[in-house]
């Protein structure tokens, strides 16, 4: 029996109801177990990573519904496992690589100028921008997470124009009082995927944390 390739948590919904929640093959096994048949083709399963619903058939016997699933993943990861060994192939190994860097001679001047120099100033300034672009992806992807979610079964709550624009704009407290009276399990599960959106307000909390703890 295939199994399914699952690196990510997914949570099934059972209308605004969370059901169940882990791997991919223990939500199936979970719910494959709990629920009618009849309930099952009402359930929704999202992936925790982008918030998109996952299709599940759920016919016949838990072995034969892992099959598919497992077919269906190796299918999908057979292509992607093929581009990252195709983008690992020239990669030079770990240590220190020399390489020409062109520059103005302003530019030579301010980098000599630097603590250490221009090798450890450039360092700093490149593994900066590394981290200032991750940060930037992780707001980019919890956003478009909360979004997909929000879109499949909020859709229709109250404020959830209002919610998706505060997520937007940073405004967490905004955020939360508009999602405030939805479902719990729907509100809470979006706090979940949107967390990583207000990286602001979780470093003003850690901050805040911080001077809590010193006093």
């Amino acid at each position: 029996m295939s199994n399914p390739h699952t690196p990510f948590s997914c949570t099934a919904f059972l209308g605004v109801e969370a059901v169940a929640g882990g791997s991919l093959q223990d939500v199936v096994n979970s719910v494959k177990e709990a629920l009618s048949e009849s309930k099952l083709t009402q359930v929704l399963i999202f992936n925790d990573l982008t918030g998109k619903p996952i299709d599940v058939d759920f016919r016949g016997k838990i072995t034969d519904v892992l099959t598919r699933l497992g077919e269906t993943f190796d299918d999908s990861s057979g292509t992607e496992e093929s581009s990252r060994t195709a983008r690992r192939v020239g990669r030079p190994k770990l240590g220190v690589v020399s390489g020409e860097v062109t520059l103005l001679p302003r530019h030579w001047d301010w980098l000599k100028s630097q603590p250490g120099g221009a090798s450890v100033t450039l360092r700093k300034l490149i593994d900066e921008a590394r981290r200032t672009g991750e940060q930037q992806s992780t707001l980019r992807a919890s956003q478009e997470a909360a979004y997909n979610f929000m879109t499949a079964m909020a859709g229709d709550f109250n404020h959830y124009e209002e919610a998706l624009r505060a997520m937007y704009a940073g405004d967490l407290d905004g955020f939360y009082r508009f999602i405030d009276d939805w479902a719990p399990d729907i509100r809470n599960h979006v706090k979940r995927l949107a967390a990583g959106a207000f990286p602001a307000a979780v470093k003003a909390e850690g901050e805040q944390d911080h001077e809590d703890y010193k006093g």
